[in-house]
């Protein structure tokens, strides 16, 4: 298995620390808002990558970890603006988190821990780097000293003069060097915050990810993944905290990062009224077609998002669940596994249009199916391998039908009012409500066994 690790530049073979528990951390969401393309994008990239190592060394071999910031700037401002309570926002943010994520079909990870859990463990690290030299107490603050690593950059490959060129620096006088980071802040009374040697007051962004994956995954472990736009500084920083604290270890051994979101190429911003968030894309399109657009391209590239391009995602479902629709009672083989050319797709470094490309074949192939044990073989290889994909999860007349159980009764009643009408002989009307129907985008199939309805 071949895996881009930025800390290299290279595409490297994925070698773990130990087979029997491989391991994985990703940056997760700041619960402030609703998750945009960008936060999908990510979260549909590392869920594939979860899905080939589940595939490679077994369900039960791999632990996930994805967290949830929840104690946060943005947060704090949010709350102020609105007037709702922190733990109001979080919570509600969360959740609508967590549903995006089921919309989508990504697999939840082995654990999803919250900031505001692990206040104790990042109290520790901070005592951590006091102790080893590598932070000081200054007006109240506890700062990383970057001064004190001598490589310090070396995940983002930047010079000191290219990090504070190129990153949003809070310029304060009692910082040793501008580059400095916060590792804790005091709080102010209306602020949230915890009592630490250092006074009331909460911790840094970055410390949040190196305590929690520390605790959770141990100090060395194999994955560390994100967005682009992580690397500097968040990654860096993490980098810095983690292994000064523990000088014995070397935290993660890959570090995998998805590239940038673009949208009509330009890079995603409300500024530029380009910005969109699931729910206004979910609006046009089935969740499915967003997630087959987000691989038709390497995740490791810039993706440019258009909306004709989620309308052709839609419109290849359309196919393979048409595909699926003509086999929908042919049973399958629970135990056929995926197609070798899709794995070894994925196994290359996530190689998802080739792999796609393969699964347009198994499509055709199944298509031409004769008889009922092609049909069953060639049904159960495309789910297989589309399982690893983390497509054609729903029942076909479920995709065609959409997912309104109050339109699906209206048609059905419309349906048995077209038959009843057909037996009165009163064909204009029975082809009123069929093309009433396709107006609609429903169209209806009739075959001996009965009538049959889709949405186009």
């Amino acid at each position: 298995m071949q895996i881009f690790n930025t800390l290299s530049g290279l595409k490297e073979e994925f070698k773990p620390i130990d087979s029997n528990n491989v391991r994985m951390y990703v940056c997760g969401p700041t619960v402030y808002d609703h998750a945009h393309l960008g936060n999908i994008k990510t979260s549909v990239s590392f869920d594939i990558l979860y899905r080939v190592l589940r595939h490679r060394y077994g369900k039960n071999h791999v632990t996930y970890v994805s967290n949830i910031t929840d104690i946060d700037d943005k947060i704090i401002n949010k709350s102020l603006a609105s007037g709702q309570s922190i733990g109001d926002i979080t919570k509600q943010t969360y959740q609508w988190y967590v549903e995006d994520m089921a919309k989508l079909n990504v697999l939840s990870p082995s654990f999803r821990p919250k900031a505001t859990e692990y206040i104790n463990e990042m109290i520790e690290l901070v005592e951590q780097l006091l102790a080893n030299g590598h932070a000081y107490e200054a007006n109240n603050h506890v700062l990383f000293d970057v001064e004190s690593m001598p490589n310090y950059g070396f995940l983002s490959k930047r010079s000191m003069k290219e990090m504070l060129a190129g990153a949003r620096i809070e310029v304060a006088d009692y910082k040793k060097n501008p580059a400095d980071f916060v590792l804790w802040k005091p709080s102010e009374d209306n602020q949230p915050g915890w009592n630490s040697p250092w006074g009331f007051g909460r911790p840094g962004w970055h410390l949040e990810c190196s305590a929690m994956s520390s605790k959770l995954l141990g100090n060395s472990f194999d994955i560390h993944g994100g967005g682009s736009d992580l690397i500097f500084p968040h990654h860096e920083n993490e980098c810095a905290q983690s292994m000064c604290a523990h000088p014995n270890d070397d935290f993660a051994h890959y570090w995998v990062h998805s590239g940038m979101l673009m949208v009509n190429g330009v890079k995603m911003s409300k500024s530029l009224g380009n910005f969109y968030t699931i729910d206004q894309v979910l609006d046009k399109a089935p969740a499915e077609a967003l997630r087959l657009t987000f691989l038709t391209a390497h995740y490791h590239q810039p993706f440019n998002f258009t909306f004709d391009g989620l309308e052709t995602s839609k419109q290849n479902l359309d196919k393979f669940y048409n595909a699926l629709l003509r086999v929908k009672d042919i049973e399958t083989d629970e135990t056929c596994i995926p197609d070798e050319r899709v794995v070894t797709a994925l196994e290359d470094d996530l190689n998802t249009p080739l792999a796609l490309s393969y699964i347009h074949e198994l499509v055709s192939e199944l298509n031409k199916a004769g008889n009922h044990e092609e049909m069953k073989k060639q049904k159960s290889v495309l789910l297989a391998s589309a399982e690893l994909l983390g497509i054609l999860y729903q029942d076909p007349e479920v995709w065609f039908r959409g997912e309104s159980t109050d339109e699906a009764q209206e048609i059905e009643k419309l349906i048995a009012e077209r038959k009843e009408a057909k037996k009165a002989k009163n064909f204009a009307l029975a082809d009123k409500i069929r093309d009433d129907l396709k107006a609609r985008g429903i169209v209806l199939e009739d075959s001996p066994t009965g009538t049959t309805w889709k949405k186009i």
